[in-house]
């Protein structure tokens, strides 16, 4: 017999009217690619005006804020992860005053703002960098500088055998300055040091910058690498049965010596305290969300405490990194109770389900599974994060060798960059079915658009009775209920394939969401997620577009029929 997870929500299991809730609690966040979203000026790459070209569309579907990855100045060694200079837009995506001019369009739609934080590195073609290299103070020390060993041929070698993330030794030497640099990620990425004052102030003028010109917050980068061991010890190699495997030389090594150090998370606090300069001044919330590929206790550090806040929320990548398409329903019932169970007191839920670093939602769980993952992630009690394209049930794109550009990818090899490149995901965002999708008016895009685009596109499903898109648009929609921003939640195993979950407050109408996980139809008893006293009749809120049931029809709750990887919103409420 299935078991019944009851999670650890009921501690609060529902938020009380007369407890306010923050903007940022309730929003729906959209990632914006900005290389891939809308180019305006037929360049190919997308841009800050083509963003404000179609800022019409975050209205139309119902999200609250957009994030912005980076649009800073930078060579474009990573794409925009690799900054010049924090304070200038890259000309890529415009000037200064296409920021400003974007901002007030949002502004005008009630839509927030919050853009990308690189704190852990710059661009070595950033002015501090140059004059680091050449001890020019205060710039001496503004970043990871080592002596070199010397091995038994009297040769220079690395300091130690750190990895950086996209393979090979994390050190590279510096002629000019006669040391090496550390670089936790691309040798045009050189690690900031953040045992430098100097420094720490420097960046701290960055966030400053910004929010002078108005954005709402700051969704942080790679937090966990922000400080090194200071004894610079080795790290320790896996067994070498596991290690061998291993193409990327990174995922080789276990890392102790260089991420989740404690001082990572007082800096947290302090780029906190930040953004709490302001609301000290206005009363507005400024929020900061880190991104931190960590354990779960690491993860739960992050949000710091009472007498020292950290972060608003750190990312939740449970339902990105721990599901695919063979998990079963217990599955995603611990994908969902992981955070809510290790979450601290007065912690805020988020959850997402992709992002521009790993596959879409539909190469990872199958196109099928499209609605029923945006109800998990637009329903569960908490923020929510969608990733441009979601909305649609973009896919990704299978990018050859030869149209390859991401550095991670292009480090692998062509043996190796199927596995890691992250281009599948970044391709252009599929508007309708003219040429190039409709992105650009130019005769090439920076990816490949996906060739499906044709059918697959917002303009066809703005057609449609059924869609991902009206779909999503009735899930933004119900999140707007004061079931979905402060309702109780209760989790379901119903049965081997059949994960379900209720939002319940009183006085309020109750919701029931339903997936079918598997592949074979089923027929499934839902008579457990009511209370035995209510109606044994369910009316349907939304279905997926998979799905055999049409909004309206009546179900009755304990045998109705689900087709294979389907999705069903139901309620109670028979009313209109």
């Amino acid at each position: 017999m299935a078991e019944n997870f009851v999670n650890a929500m009921t501690n609060f299991e529902f938020i009380d009217d007369k407890k306010d809730l923050d903007w940022w609690q309730t929003a729906v966040i959209y990632q914006i690619y900005p290389r891939s979203f809308k180019d305006f000026n037929g360049t190919g790459i997308g841009d800050l005006k083509g963003i404000e070209e179609k800022a019409e569309h975050f209205k139309d579907i119902g999200v609250d804020c957009v994030w912005l990855s980076p649009i800073f100045k930078s060579p474009m060694a990573d794409f925009g992860y690799d900054i010049s200079d924090f304070n200038q837009i890259d000309s890529t995506f415009g000037t200064i005053d296409d920021f400003i001019s974007l901002h007030k369009r949002l502004k005008s739609l009630g839509i927030k703002i919050i853009l990308d934080f690189v704190p852990n590195h710059s661009s070595d073609e950033h002015e501090w960098f140059k004059k680091s290299e050449q001890k020019i103070d205060p710039y001496t020390n503004y970043y990871v500088w080592k002596d070199a060993k010397i091995d038994e041929n009297g040769l220079k070698i690395p300091p130690n055998n750190w990895q950086s993330l996209f393979s090979n030794s994390a050190w590279t030497w510096s002629e000019k300055r006669n040391q090496y640099y550390l670089h936790q990620f691309d040798p045009k990425q050189p690690d900031l040091n953040y045992r430098s004052k100097e420094l720490v102030e420097e960046m701290k003028n960055n966030l400053r910058f910004w929010l002078n010109l108005g954005v709402d917050g700051y969704r942080v980068d790679a937090v966990p690498f922000l400080f090194e061991d200071p004894e610079f010890q080795n790290e320790q190699r896996k067994p070498e049965e596991i290690a061998s495997k291993e193409k990327n030389t990174y995922e080789q090594y276990i890392h102790t010596k260089t991420m989740d150090l404690n001082e990572t998370y007082d800096m947290i606090s302090q780029f906190r305290e930040v953004l709490e300069e302001y609301k000290r001044k206005d009363g507005k919330t400024r929020v900061m969300i880190v991104e931190a590929y960590t354990t779960v206790s690491n993860t739960m550090r992050y949000y710091g405490d009472v007498n020292n806040p950290g972060a608003h929320m750190p990312f939740n990548f449970g339902l990105l990194t721990m599901l695919n398409d063979h998990s079963k329903a217990a599955d995603f019932n611990n994908a969902v109770l992981e955070w809510i169970k290790n979450m601290p007191s007065g912690g805020w839920p988020n959850w997402v389900i992709g992002n521009h670093d790993n596959p879409r939602v539909a190469a990872r769980m199958g196109p099928e599974m499209v609605d029923a993952m945006n109800m998990l992630n637009l329903l569960l009690p908490g923020t929510a994060f969608t990733y441009m394209g979601e909305e649609i049930g973009m896919e990704d794109t299978n990018v050859r060798w030869d149209q390859t550009v991401d550095p991670r990818g292009l480090n692998a090899g062509v043996d190796g960059y199927r596995q890691l490149s992250r281009d599948p995901p970044r391709t252009p965002f599929q508007w309708n079915a003219n040429v190039s999708a409709g992105f650009t008016t130019g005769p090439k895009t920076w990816l490949p658009v996906n060739p499906n685009y044709w059918r697959l596109n917002l303009a066809e499903q703005k057609e449609q009775p059924r869609s991902h898109y009206s779909v999503y648009k009735r899930l933004t929609s119900l999140r707007k209920t004061r079931t979905m921003q402060r309702g109780a939640f209760v989790g379901h195993v119903l049965s081997e394939w059949v994960y379900a979950f209720s939002r319940t407050l009183p006085g309020a109408e109750s919701y029931y969401v339903v997936m079918n996980v598997g592949s074979e139809d089923i027929i499934v008893d839902s008579s457990r997620l009511l209370p035995s006293s209510t109606d044994r009749v369910c009316k349907v809120h939304t279905s997926s577009i998979n799905s055999e049931h049409l909004e309206g029809d009546l179900l009755k709750i304990d045998g109705f029929q689900m087709r294979p990887k389907s999705a069903l919103v139901l309620t109670t409420n028979h009313s209109d």
